[in-house]
């Protein structure tokens, strides 16, 4: 610990201190998607299941709610419901990441737990910071009770990347499989197009590239925050690329966040088939994946949008800004990957109550509300604020749509499907996620009404469950 740190980590906790004071006072603040004390939260880092509890790291601004010095956050839980603030777990302190501890993974082995980021740098001068003037260093950190961790270690620089990439080689989750050590991370190549890079290690320092995915025709020309897990006896490669054409019904934000289809081997030949995404709606990205002490697969996603400022969002008025998604169980069903909220979520269930049809009946701050329409004909949910959540059956698109300042700029986004049998919106204070046809798609968003009411047309039948 050098006297960089300690400066860092007693103003952190000074503005933490005041921060919670105002965000105390704040009606859209979440009971249970993970969000920071005070600040800017982005990327979900180093989940993981961890002697007893659920570890959730997050790339954290404690000093600007619009984005600034990156740190790591820290919270934990026991139910994936209620998180509890742990303090700040990483920060700028080393002059290999002294402009940002940026996004990276947990490893997990027995009662060690190694963190992996990527150390940011930028040169001054007059550089484009894509192909010179920035570095992404591969830095690691070991905690053996998973609060306070030791020396960090650099590992990578950018000279340890092909030579044909840009500067811009960051975001490792590493895992261990085989008594082997495999890492995937993020790059822009200058040829203008992103792909994964793909390494192996014994002793997780010292790696050596095997390989690196991309797809047959540019797809983006970057590709962030990678995951790479099996999933039912299929590989998933997980990626959030930028600079996606944008296409009726898909690719409808600045950035896209989804999957590919692994085909073959990690370090031999290999195929990415098709992409899904993983959520259709205006705040979704940068999602990371664990596996729990149950064997589930759980992803988390940044409920935000980097790089769109005509979102708002009213937080700002209390100096905070940003929350997780709900933690979503993946499941393989019928050649595609469902997300299902966690079960820990619907154990939190109060007692039902029904939502009339045609009424404008009042929903709670904290619930669930679960629409039936086993029929497939068109349904229309219009909540207070402007937003609708419709299924057109003849045209087959879900639709969520803002026509007023609730949506705080956010407009249109629809998904196609074949039918819409079942919508389950979860609403906490200022978070919305809805899966349809339980959890072949999501849409996530942010959501500030002044009020709190919805009227239901169509579909057969839709109750509420308090949450909490």
């Amino acid at each position: 610990m050098n006297s960089l740190h300690r400066e860092l980590m007693l103003l952190t906790e000074k503005t933490e201190a005041v921060g919670k004071k105002r965000k105390k006072e704040d009606g859209w603040s979440p009971s249970f998607h993970l969000s920071p004390p005070t600040g800017w939260l982005n990327d979900p880092n180093g989940l993981c299941f961890y002697q007893g509890m659920y570890h959730g790291f997050f790339q954290y601004s404690p000093f600007d709610a619009e984005g600034g010095l990156k740190f790591w956050g820290h919270s934990a839980s026991r139910d994936l419901f209620t998180w509890n603030y742990l303090g700040a777990a990483l920060c700028p302190d080393q002059p290999f990441d002294c402009h940002g501890v940026y996004s990276g993974s947990a490893l997990v082995e027995g009662n060690r737990m190694t963190l992996f980021y990527t150390g940011n740098i930028k040169e001054s001068g007059d550089f484009d910071y894509i192909t010179e003037g920035r570095q992404g260093n591969l830095v690691m950190v070991s905690s053996d009770d998973g609060i306070h961790f030791g020396e960090k270690e650099w590992l990578m620089k950018n000279s340890d990347y092909p030579s044909d990439c840009t500067c811009h080689v960051r975001d490792p989750k590493v895992w261990k499989d085989g008594g082997i050590y495999h890492m995937v991370q993020g790059a822009r190549n200058r040829k203008e197009y992103g792909e994964v890079l793909y390494y192996q290690s014994e002793d997780k320092k010292t790696w050596k590239l095997r390989n690196r995915f991309t797809t047959d025709r540019p797809f983006g020309y970057m590709w962030e925050c990678p995951d790479f897990f099996m999933l039912d006896g299929q590989k998933i490669l997980s990626v959030s690329p930028q600079g996606v054409s944008h296409e009726m019904h898909r690719f409808q934000n600045i950035y896209q966040s989804g999957y590919f289809l692994f085909e073959g081997e990690e370090d031999a030949s290999y195929r990415l088939n098709g992409f899904e995404e993983w959520d259709y709606g205006f705040d979704f990205y940068a999602p990371q994946t664990f596996e729990d002490d149950k064997g589930r697969r759980i992803l988390i996603g940044w409920m935000g949008m980097p790089d769109t400022p005509k979102f708002q969002n009213k937080t700002l008025e209390y100096g905070w800004q940003h929350t997780f998604t709900l933690p979503r169980v993946l499941q393989w069903t019928d050649g595609r990957i469902y997300q299902k909220p966690a079960e820990e979520i619907l154990e939190k269930r109060g007692k039902a109550t029904v939502i009339q049809h045609g009424v404008q009946e009042k929903y709670l701050k904290n619930c669930e509300i679960v629409i039936e329409n086993g029929n497939g004909s068109d349904f229309a949910a219009e909540f207070s604020g402007g937003l609708m959540l419709s299924w057109d059956n003849a045209k087959k698109l879900f639709a969520m749509t803002f026509k007023g300042e609730a949506g705080g700029g956010r407009d249109v986004r629809r998904m196609q499907l074949d039918s819409c049998r079942k919508a389950d919106v979860f609403i906490d204070a200022s978070c919305m996620e809805v899966f349809v046809n339980d959890g072949e798609k999501v849409m996530s968003t942010r959501y500030y009404p002044t009020e709190r009411t919805v009227k239901l047309d169509g579909a057969e039948e839709a109750v509420m469950y308090p949450l909490g």
